[in-house]
């Protein structure tokens, strides 16, 4: 059966690289889910054959391999989460009573100790996931990674209350709760502790940084929405996508609305890339690996959105690439007219704009 839509090949400046342990990681993975008994049989079994440890070892591929094993875990749990509660469960047409289960999970993650949801496999998976992001972070990356997954639940509550509604949000809010709702904040703090590191307050809170890791964030959600379109159109929530956005506000076809969206993942993908080499000259060595992990982060997504079941669909193949270009569509120093992002291109100085500045990231050793 031929696809509804075939998405051509993506631009990806970014080498790829992946833990040399990645297929330890990913039995390990499956073996927790099921420890844990991560969502109903059914979803587990979807979930597990998902090569989701490969995708953690794509983010960091010179990372601690105890660290690379949390995160993979760690993203099993969130699409538990998201696929067991939000997209395909009751509750993710049920804004208040899904609010009321995340903030019982969120409290778990606040004190583990806490006699809550005992019998809730979701909850106890948490209580690990929480104990080892103590054992191989800081209290202040532990601190930073609850208050991420806050973040998170109240961006998917929100989405809840999209889904109930049967309605299709504006392109400037679902830019702005695109960078929580994918879940991609609060795998930054594990960034860190995969290199044994804590970058510097006064460098991870700069506009700069905090512009950059939500670059990465939008690339990464929306090339997810590129990659996942075929999966999720027949779904009878298919309200929240890029795609569908694009259609609904200006009024475009599926396959315009496919062109758009990737001329602005080029374009931010570019600015990515030359804010990131204008940072790195400033900064720290802590800082500079920070951002060599972000792009890492982008192009694991990328190289697993292509390659993974969750998203080619082999019973019903999916219309996406098996490679990227090199080049960008839309390389354009000109911001994107999203008011939620468009103070990102006012970070660079002049002459650091120009549109041939993006290069490949170079790898340290």
């Amino acid at each position: 059966m031929t696809p509804e839509l075939a998405v051509p090949p993506i631009f990806s400046p970014i080498p790829p690289a992946i833990h040399p342990r990645h297929a330890d990681i990913d039995v390990q993975t499956a073996a927790w889910a099921e420890t844990f008994r991560i969502g109903s049989d059914e979803l587990r079994g979807k979930l597990v054959v998902q090569d989701i440890g490969t995708f953690s070892a794509r983010i960091l591929p010179e990372g601690r391999e105890e660290v690379v094993s949390l995160l993979a875990d760690f993203v099993l749990w969130l699409f538990g989460v998201d696929d067991g509660h939000c997209e395909e469960g009751e509750l993710g047409r049920r804004p208040g009573d899904l609010a009321g289960l995340l903030h019982r999970l969120l409290r778990i993650a606040q004190n583990p100790e806490a006699p809550m949801l005992l019998d809730d496999p979701l909850a106890a998976g948490l209580r690990d996931l929480r104990l080892r992001v103590s054992r191989y972070g800081t209290a202040g990356q532990t601190a930073r990674w609850v208050d991420a997954l806050r973040e998170y639940f109240f961006s998917v509550v929100w989405e809840a209350s999209h889904r109930r509604a049967g309605t299709v949000p504006d392109l400037n809010d679902y830019t702005l709760m695109r960078l929580y709702d994918g879940a991609t904040s609060v795998v930054l703090p594990l960034l860190e502790m995969g290199h044994g590191y804590e970058l510097q307050p006064h460098e991870r809170d700069r506009t700069t940084v905090r512009a950059a890791a939500e670059m990465a964030s939008f690339i990464i959600t929306w090339d997810n929405d590129i990659f996942s379109y075929h999966k999720e159109r027949s779904g009878p929530g298919y309200f929240l996508n890029v795609l569908r956005v694009l259609e609904q506000e200006n009024g475009l076809s599926i396959h315009q609305a496919l062109t758009t969206a990737i001329a602005q993942r080029d374009r931010v993908m570019c600015l990515f890339m030359r804010l990131s080499d204008y940072v790195s000259e400033q900064g720290s060595p802590q800082l500079r690996q920070y951002l060599q992990t972000l792009a890492s982060f982008i192009r694991g997504a990328q190289d697993w959105g292509i390659s993974s079941v969750r998203y080619t669909t082999p019973d019903d193949p999916a219309g996406i690439p098996t490679v990227f270009r090199d080049t960008p569509t839309d390389d354009s120093p000109e911001p994107l007219d999203i008011p939620a992002i468009a103070w990102w291109w006012d970070l660079l100085p002049c002459g650091a704009t120009s549109p041939g500045r993006y290069r490949p990231v170079q790898r340290t050793s």
